[in-house]
């Protein structure tokens, strides 16, 4: 559907006509007065072809007189003459295409003609043709493999592709410091024409046509002028940001500022400035950018009042306007131009500034991804249009985002859905930030701006899974979508950045924060399991888009959050305080490991510094100058109680037959002593696991409802007990509710509070032309519903208002508040809101909006600032009196802008957390209702200490040397792999939690710390076998590290190879080993690390 293609074929039939076979290679002809940007995209077919097939075909400038590959544009006459065909369907035409076998006069096969409207419409044709035959747009900036073919076929017949959904279509790099400023100065000479030929190619592969270059610290015209030669080579259009008028890059002002950037006191020397950027622009495509704000992206300053700046506005505009008359040569009406009304600007225009016709009005989003403003029904008739401005990065409050994929394609395309349906679709420009690795939505979003009514909310996931599937092959391709598509939904939910800024995920209640890292950690583990399986010549490429955000994602949250628990912890004196605190700790080093690997391993460090950007320690919107590792609590001895311990009641006491959720209890040791007790219930139908705890650290107690022997009623009570050998006891009370007659006809209280997903509504009501659709998987939960078409202009309040249905029933009457949580759109139609009504059974409807949303872009805004904080609204509407029985909350849409996501029903029971209350069960749909089983948290021993065959699990509180105490062990069973002790009986072992099995009790004692990772990476492909070992050190002195390793064969002859390096304080290191081995020879790689006369050994099984 978007990926697969129509018209290419990689085996023969009659029907097809062969461009490369064994018989065959055509030639590829483009005439030598065709425009200069098709002739160099001639060359890419070329390099394309043999990159599939190992074939290179000459490139010709006349026509042949055998078939050939033939690439031209409708407006060069003497190739339509000779080719003789119609043409019709691409006169006047913006960038279209057309793909067709013909038959020319006396030749006896066909060629295959790549014909464009004009010539970006030729360059489409192209880059169209050879996506389709396997050559991704992100082979060069993704890595991604080509893939092989002995032959390239074509359907006879024609395919088209019309005009595109969006004129100009473009990505912006910003942000860019550190990572892509100091990638670019590495690998590059600066942000010259060898660095934008990359950008460009991408560009037009992505069937993009505009482009804003970076900036931050860089000029595009003045840093090498052959940037905008290149970019008109390419046939790119070329602009600059929103507060980068004229064609002056911010950094030209830097080097030619004479006075202030204010127009009221500077209007001569800045008309010269302006007047030098449109001359030295003016013989390339470029879309000038009109009005100004303050130096250096701020608002305008000065003392005028908003009244005043309207019309300094107005002058600036009509000068700038003056100023290209008189400079270029051609009508002023015919010019492409745009007024980015961002931030602050968007009130001026609101208030009635006059604005010409032919100018394009770009609208901005909130920064946040939350379109701010989209055209009128009047102003959708101006003849320059309107265009969006989107981010999926941005430096600003309440916190800057530029890391990681944090915008979920749903998000994308039900905001830039709306922009096209209300025809903001003159010109689609994002920013991407450092462009990497935002590679995933960077795609989609211009495949949206290419063709955007190829896109519905049910096809999204089909895209997801159709471009991995392209880009990694089908055996890995589900996988791949599921990964990207989770933990951009958990960044979605909370951003990195805001972690530390946020109530989060609660680790008391609704078991949210337990329930939060088993699915991400579901997700890593489904990575690394790729990671481990996909072809090595694809690894690359999953770690860039895939791999390394999803986990460093969950490592950064896990960090937050286990820090967090640390300090809870504290507070009841468990032991596992220290060992909570001390993963935290190793987390935050893991994430400095990953961000090495990207940078240093990944693609032979291709790709150092673009992970530079710095993720952890946040205080106010600006990134830290360094990552700040979050502050934990630890426990020292003196605050332990040896023999004491606790209980902790998880959630809650309390469960009843339509959940049937178990109830959990954490018991959990004070001291150092080991804890033995006796755990008992007083009725045989609260089933308990065990009846006998030994308790090193802490483990977890579930207590289950036998529902067979339980009898029927309310607030049924029965209590375990749990008793140490002093008889010092802990009760835990548990109440379930069996009524004997069930509720019916709706969702029901659960601990008091009723929480349904926004699209298990029991009814809808739809309009004549107006309709509602699910978006899948687009919220903070699960899916949302909004309104298709997205414009109503009927009035919402009347009975015939689209309208969600929910039925709740109620065991007995009481006060409810009611809460429905939607996407955090913005009013962006200036004559409505963002307005629910909310109603129960057939009582008048309320009208309630999510709070003050006037913010003008800036984080003045409380009620914005929260909603994009926690990436959502709240309706409400409370003190609601309920009678005991059926109801039904009817949620009706005022104004079509509103995205619902779910609805909660308090009753009293909600308690605090960040995504509300789980769903709770409908009592009709019991058999459908799955409660959440908690983690069953096992008992674990610390290293250093006591081992016992009971202890499965232990956690190294350091990486160093171990002695283990035994005479009869000569080895451990060390995470399901067999570790030799050296003749001194030590082993080395890295902190961090592992499986461990001993027969006997084995005391493991710490010889030496030596705080060092190691994690060894192996690729094979064809004859090469490639070891890299990363090396993390994170110790006060520096340390000698000697790497040996050895691959075993088929042959009998076992390659080694060593190296010696010293490692310096918090240093990490790659070692590379490459083997001259054929693949299928490769048996197993075994690798020594030997430091300071202790050896590490790890043994890889290869498999294929």
């Amino acid at each position: 559907m978007f990926f697969e293609s129509d018209y290419i074929a990689f085996k023969n039939n009659e029907n097809h006509v062969a461009v490369v076979d064994e018989e065959t290679l055509l030639p590829i002809v483009v005439l030598d007065n065709e425009h200069k940007s098709v002739k160099r995209v001639a060359g890419d077919l070329q390099s394309d072809l043999e990159k599939v097939t190992g074939k290179s075909p000459d490139i010709l400038t006349e026509l042949p007189e055998e078939p050939a590959v033939i690439v031209g544009t409708v407006s060069n006459a003497s190739l339509i003459e000779r080719l003789g065909i119609d043409t019709a369907d691409l006169q006047g035409k913006w960038e279209s295409f057309a793909i067709q076998t013909v038959l020319l006069p006396g030749h006896v096969s066909e060629s295959i003609v790549i014909l464009g409207s004009d010539k970006r419409g030729a360059i489409f044709g192209v880059y169209d043709f050879t996506e389709k035959m396997g050559v991704s747009p992100w082979y060069w900036w993704m890595d991604v493999p080509v893939k092989q073919h002995d032959a390239i076929y074509v359907k006879k017949g024609k395919v088209s592709q019309g005009d595109p959904s969006v004129q100009y279509r473009g990505f912006f790099l910003n942000d860019e410091g550190p990572s892509l400023m100091t990638w670019v100065r590495t690998h590059f000479p600066d942000f010259t024409y060898e660095f934008y030929e990359k950008i460009f190619e991408l560009t037009l592969r992505l069937k993009g046509n505009y482009h804003w270059p970076a900036m931050w610290d860089s000029t595009f015209y003045e840093d090498d002028e052959l940037n905008i030669v290149t970019a008109d080579l390419y046939g790119v259009i070329i602009g600059t940001s929103h507060h980068e008028p004229m064609n002056r890059p911010h950094g030209d002002w830097k080097t030619h500022k004479k006075g202030p950037w204010d127009y009221a006191e500077n209007e001569m020397y800045l008309k010269k400035f302006w007047t030098d950027g449109i001359e030295r622009s003016k013989p390339y495509e470029t879309i000038i950018n009109l009005g100004m704000r303050g130096d250096g992206d701020e608002p305008m300053g000065g003392d005028l009042t908003f009244k005043e700046k309207i019309k300094l506005m107005e002058k600036i505009i009509k000068d700038q306007r003056e100023i290209m008359q008189d400079t270029m040569d051609v009508s002023i009406e015919e010019v492409p131009q745009m007024w980015a009304l961002y931030k602050e600007v968007k009130e001026y225009y609101d208030s009635g500034m006059d604005v010409p016709e032919d100018i394009t009005l770009l609208w901005g989003d909130d920064n946040f991804g939350n379109i701010r403003r989209l055209p009128t029904k009047a102003e959708r008739q101006r003849k320059g249009g309107a265009g969006i401005y989107y981010h999926f990065d941005y430096v600003g409050g309440p916190r800057s985002y530029k890391w990681v994929n944090t915008v979920p394609i749903q998000k994308t395309y039900e905001q830039m859905h709306k922009a096209y349906e209300y025809e903001a679709k003159k010109l689609w420009i994002v920013n991407v930030g450092d462009l990497k690795p935002m590679e995933y939505q960077t795609e989609f979003f211009m495949k949206l701006a290419w063709q955007e009514e190829a896109f519905n909310p049910g096809n999204l996931e089909v895209y997801a899974q159709e471009w991995a599937d392209y880009t990694f092959g089908k055996e890995h391709g589900e996988s791949v979508a599921k990964i990207i598509r989770d933990y951009v939904k958990f960044n979605g939910r909370m951003k990195p950045e805001v972690i530390n800024l946020v109530d989060q995920y609660s680790w008391d209640n609704e078991y949210e924060a337990e329930r939060i890292l088993k699915e991400f950690e579901e997700t890593v583990e489904l990575a690394e399991t790729v990671f481990n399986t996909i072809p090595a010549e694809y690894k690359d490429a999953f770690y860039q888009v895939a791999y390394y955000p999803a986990k460093a994602s969950y490592t950064v949250l896990k960090l937050q959050l286990l820090a967090n628990l640390s300090k809870k912890y504290k507070k009841q004196g468990r032991r596992a305080t220290n060992v909570i605190a001390q993963e935290a700790e190793r987390l935050f080093e893991a994430d400095k490991q990953l961000t090495y690997e990207y940078n240093k391993r990944v693609a032979h460090g291709k790709w150092d510094h673009m992970m530079d950007q710095l993720h952890i320690g946040y205080t106010y919107w600006q990134q830290p100058d360094e990552l700040i590792m979050p502050g934990t609590a630890t426990l020292n001895d003196a605050e332990r109680t040896d023999g004491d311990w606790d209980i902790e009641l998880v959630d809650s006491n309390k469960t009843d037959s339509y959940s049937r959720k178990p109830i959990t209890i954490d018991v959990y040791n004070k001291g150092n002593e080991l804890i033995s007790l006796e755990v008992a219930s007083d009725n045989d139908w609260l089933v308990i696991e065990q009846e006998q705890l030994d308790i090193s650290m802490q483990e977890r107690l579930v207590i289950d409802i036998d529902w067979t022997k339980i009898g029927h009623g309310e607030n049924i009570q029965g209590s375990v007990k749990l008793k140490d050998a002093a008889s010092n006891e802990r009760v835990i009370d548990v109440f379930v509710d069996n009524p004997k007659e069930k509720l019916s006809g709706g969702f029901v209280p659960v601990d008091g509070k009723i929480a349904i997903e926004a699209e298990d509504f029991s009814e809808k009501r739809e309009t004549t032309g107006h309709h509602w659709e699910v978006i899948p998987d687009y919220g903070r939960t699960k899916s949302s519903l909004a309104i298709s078409p997205v414009e109503r202009e009927q009035n919402l309040l009347s009975d015939e208002a689209p309208r969600l249905s929910y039925d709740i029933v109620l065991p007995e009457k009481g006060k409810a508040d009611i809460k429905v949580i939607t996407a955090p759109s913005l009013p962006f139609d200036p004559d409505k809101g963002v307005r629910l009504g909310i109603s129960v059974d057939e009582k008048d409807i309320t009208v309630v909006s999510p709070g003050d949303l006037s913010q003008n872009g800036e984080h003045d805004s409380k009620d914005w600032e929260r909603s994009v904080i926690y990436n959502c609204h709240e309706y409400k509407l409370e003190g609601i009196e309920l009678a005991e029985g059926k109801h039904t909350v009817h949620l009706t849409l005022i104004d079509p802008q509103v995205v619902i996501q779910k609805l909660v029903v308090n009753l009293g029971g909600v308690k605090p957390t960040y995504l509300g209350p789980m769903p709770t069960p409908h009592a009709d749909r019991l058999n459908q209702f799955e409660p959440y089983i908690p983690i069953k948290k096992i008992d674990f021993a610390s290293l250093p200490g006591l081992v016992t065959p009971n202890d499965a699990k232990v956690y190294a509180e350091e990486s160093g040397i171990y002695s283990v105490d035994s005479e009869s062990l000569d080895a451990l069973y060390l995470d399901e792999s067999k570790k030799l002790l050296n003749e001194d009986k030590t082993v080395f072992i890295e902190k961090g939690w592992h499986t461990l099995r001993v027969e006997n009790d084995v005391l493991i004692d710490l010889v030496k710390p030596l705080p060092l990772t190691v994690k060894p990476v192996v690729t094979h492909i064809k004859n090469e076998l490639d070891v890299q070992m990363l090396l993390h050190y994170m110790g006060d002195a520096s340390l000698l590290v000697k790497t040996e390793v050895s691959v075993k064969a088929k042959l009998p002859d076992i390659n080694k190879a060593a190296a010696k390096k010293w490692l310096k304080t918090d240093e990490q290191q790659l070692k590379d080993f490459i083997f001259d081995i054929p693949k299928s020879d490769a048996l197993s790689v075994k690798i020594d690390i030997t430091v300071e006369g202790h050896t590490y050994t790890l043994s890889i099984p290869l498999y294929e």
